[in-house]
Formats: C-alpha cells, structure tokens, sequence
C-alpha cells in the first residue's frame, strides 16, 4: 500500500490554524500556547533544513510530547471552562475547543508523517539501551585462533629518548621548544 506524502508546510499551516483558534479564549493555560507554537518553529527548522534528520525528529519527539501535555491540559481545564463560561461566551468557548480538540485528534496523523519524513531522511530509528546481545549464531564470535602478529610485542625493546631529560653525559639542560 502506498502512502500519501504529505507537505510538511501543510502539517505546519494546519497546526497553526488550530493552535490559534484553540487559544481564542483563554480556557488554557499559556503552557499549552508556548508548548504548541514551540514544536511547529521546529516544524519551521525541518522545513528550513531539508536534509536534516535532527530538525524532522525534534518536530517529532515534540509532536508527541504535546499530544500527551494536551490530552493532560484538556482534561483539567476543561470542566473549568464549562462552569466559567456563560452567556454570549460558552459560544466562542465551545468553538475554541472544537478547534483545540480537532488538533488533538490530527496529531497522531501528522506524527505518522512526520515519522515517514524522518525515514526519508535517512533516519533510523533503532533503539540501543547498551545491554550486550547474545545470539546463536558462532559465526558472529571472534575466532581465538587470530593471527598474532597484529599484537603489540611485550618485548624489552630499546625505549625511544626522552629529549627532556637532564644529559648526564654532555652535563647540558635539554632543549625546550
């Protein structure tokens, strides 16, 4: 199955739109405005560098970071909003979630983009927590019969002269350059 590409300027403008009309009225609190608008002037880096694989992977790591912040901000501020807002404003209220909301639920897609963005890229994204890995293949082991002449003789050679040492000899400081 072939997967759309999508424009990383559309992901962009329409993250933005939402953002603003989420932040219509002040039902958030300024973390979820600075966090949202943070990852898209990252979104702005990775459409800047288009070859970079650490601008698409900030976009990214900071797209899902704000998925889970939001869903947190949402679900706090929420039932505040609901109590607070009466009148002319439970209209403008309500937009401002929708809008809120509908980025919310566009996230996990535009994180799917970007992750194939990321692949384009060239980025791969393996996982190593640095524990040794053990398999059962022998061909994989270093073989103890290696040629040995590659090893560093533990043989008294003759030690290379230290021009920093006092001559005894010539009764002479060395030189210092």
């Amino acid at each position: 199955m072939e997967i759309p590409t999508v424009n990383l300027k559309t992901i962009l403008l329409v993250h933005w739109l939402l953002t603003c009309w989420g932040c219509l009225v002040a039902w958030l609190p300024s973390a979820y405005a600075w966090s949202n608008f943070t990852v898209l002037a990252m979104g702005v880096w990775a459409v800047a560098q288009r070859d970079s694989v650490d601008a698409i992977i900030m976009f990214l790591v900071g797209m899902i970071i704000t998925f889970v912040t939001d869903i947190i901000d949402f679900g706090i501020y929420y039932p505040v909003g609901e109590v607070v807002f009466t009148g002319w404003q439970r209209d403008s209220f309500r937009f401002s979630v929708g809008m809120a909301i509908l980025s919310l639920i566009l996230k996990p897609l535009s994180c799917f983009c970007a992750y194939q963005m990321y692949r384009e890229r060239g980025g791969d994204c393996t996982v190593n927590f640095g524990f040794p890995t053990v398999t059962s293949n022998r061909n994989t082991y270093q073989s103890l019969e290696q040629n040995r002449s590659t090893y560093q003789s533990i043989d008294r050679q003759d030690s290379p002269v230290n021009p920093h040492l006092y001559n005894e000899q010539d009764n002479k400081a060395p030189v210092r350059i």
